[in-house]
């Protein structure tokens, strides 16, 4: 992940977040910014517009639905004027505009993209590289089902409109650019980064052969567009993305990032409580609308269960170094009730050095790909995932990672719980297409229950790469039924539809 993003790749940055005492970033007088205003019982103020232009404010997207503003103001006593309000339970600013930090997702050896391909016998034109479609038999699956309505939204960078892999699939209707806290519906939600396009391959890149094949390649993919350009998924446009997939017949998330401004939300502190509580709130509000959250866990070979520093928060801004942190900070929205949450495997079949896990967080593992701890042959040049690239952003692929199909269509290779998590999502689709009308939870379970189960490897191989923000040690509880690297196995697409 990068920063952010909970999973893979450009040399740009992800990296995560969290909290324990919250130091507000620091603003100068008169600096835009943006708040999310909290309403006691579920209920927006009738009045709230006025009532935010009367503190020094503008109110940009109202959710009563779920009892949240979203507030832009200038004026440097707009929280504490709205704090004042009896209506209001909290307000939070959510950035201030800094810079990232590199994970470690982007460590290990890279390889070059140029490598003898082997022979297809299933797919398209790349899919002799699609090791991870091997992996968690996809091929085999599709002779089933390959995903047919089933409506994922990818809840990304965005995606590019125009990729000959993926246009077919997407569905510009219900897709949107959350980016400001209100959606605006459409190609708006053009991918400006590179990342959110390489996620919506995994799910959903068209058998047409071309390129790749996904993991459900029959579905149709939403863009929903909350990461900027930067890969920053600020809580308005987290806010916004669930909000948006709760009312626009979504039926399962692909989320591949944390919510920024804090890799660790802490609920019991009061500059974040506010951004965890309405970022619950609109998460709970999809998922009672019938939608599926999966989500990555993160790329510091954290271990989420047992929290106890936090060396990247805010991370729009410097972070707050050796900053302590609680069960009480989690990791949104990997760490929400009822959402799947996905740590990453390599070609070896067992978590990646970079995957962050934990003991009761972990649902499942996926292939995220792994630079160090894989087996390098024809189809794994360099432990990485191929998909779908921007046609018009190679400089956000490495050079070395970057592979051109025969009609010149842009693919990148990337590892990262980001690719971990879009797998899962791809064989979620399967199983909603194999059978309609399951619920989330029936969902949840038949991923858990037909998922392969892994036992914990040795750590010993896992001693160079301890936890990015506290140094400890990466450890494996629990058995071949459930542990916390690998949850309750690795997903499989063909035992997911009954093969």
């Amino acid at each position: 992940m990068r920063r952010r993003y909970l999973g893979a790749a450009m040399a740009l940055a992800l990296a995560t977040a969290l909290g324990v005492v919250a130091l507000a970033p620091t603003a100068g007088a008169g600096t835009t910014r943006t708040y999310i205003v909290l309403y006691r019982q579920l209920a927006v103020a009738g009045d709230a517009a006025a009532r935010i232009q009367s503190a020094g404010g503008t109110l940009v997207a109202s959710y009563p639905q779920i009892g949240v503003t979203i507030a832009r103001s200038s004026n440097d006593g707009f929280a504490t004027t709205m704090k004042k309000d009896l209506k209001v339970q909290g307000v939070s600013a959510t950035n201030n505009f800094g810079i990232q930090a590199p994970d470690l997702a982007q460590q290990g050896s890279g390889g070059t993209a140029d490598v003898p391909a082997v022979t297809t016998v299933w797919g398209d034109s790349l899919s002799n590289r699609q090791w991870d479609m091997t992996q968690i038999q996809v091929p085999e699956a599709h002779a089933i089902n390959t995903g047919t309505g089933v409506l994922v939204g990818d809840i990304d960078t965005g995606i590019d409109f125009t990729n000959p892999d993926l246009q077919a699939n997407i569905d510009v209707a219900n897709s949107a650019n959350c980016v400001s806290g209100l959606a605006v519906q459409g190609t708006s939600a053009q991918d400006d980064n590179g990342h959110g396009t390489h996620t919506a391959g995994i799910i959903a890149a068209a058998a047409n052969g071309i390129g790749i094949v996904g993991v459900a390649p029959g579905a149709s993919i939403a863009a929903i567009k909350a990461g900027n350009s930067a890969g920053f998924f600020f809580p308005e446009a987290v806010i916004c993305s669930f909000m948006w997939a709760g009312t626009h017949g979504i039926d399962v998330t692909n989320n591949s990032y944390f919510a920024d401004p804090w890799y660790l939300n802490c609920k019991n502190d009061p500059e974040q409580r506010a951004i965890w509580m309405a970022e619950q709130r609109a998460i709970k509000f999809a998922q009672q609308n019938g939608v599926l959250v999966i989500a990555a866990e993160g790329n510091f070979a954290d271990d989420l269960a047992h929290p106890t520093l936090d060396q990247q928060s805010p991370d729009d801004t410097t972070p707050i170094l050796d900053r302590a942190v609680t069960n009480a900070c989690i990791d949104i929205p990997a760490e929400i009730p009822g959402v799947v949450s996905v740590t990453a495997s390599g070609n070896r079949v067992q978590k990646s050095f970079y995957s962050s896990y934990g003991i009761g967080v972990t649902d499942v593992i996926a292939p995220g790909g792994d630079t160090i701890l894989f087996d390098q042959s024809a189809d794994v040049p360099n432990g990485r995932v191929l998909s779908t690239w921007p046609q018009l952003l190679p400089q956000t692929c490495a050079a070395t990672r970057q592979v051109f199909d025969t009609d010149g269509t842009l693919y990148c290779y990337q590892q990262g719980t980001s690719m971990a998590a879009p797998h899962a999502v791809g064989v979620a689709a399967l199983i909603m297409s194999r059978y309609p009308g399951m619920s989330a939870n029936g969902v949840t379970a038949m991923l858990q229950n037909t998922a392969d189960p892994l036992a914990c490897p040795d750590t010993a191989q896992y001693a160079f790469f301890p936890s990015v923000n506290n140094d400890a040690p990466q450890v494996c509880t629990g058995g071949p039924g459930y542990n916390s690297f690998n949850g309750h196995g690795q997903v499989n697409a063909l035992t997911a539809v009954g093969g």
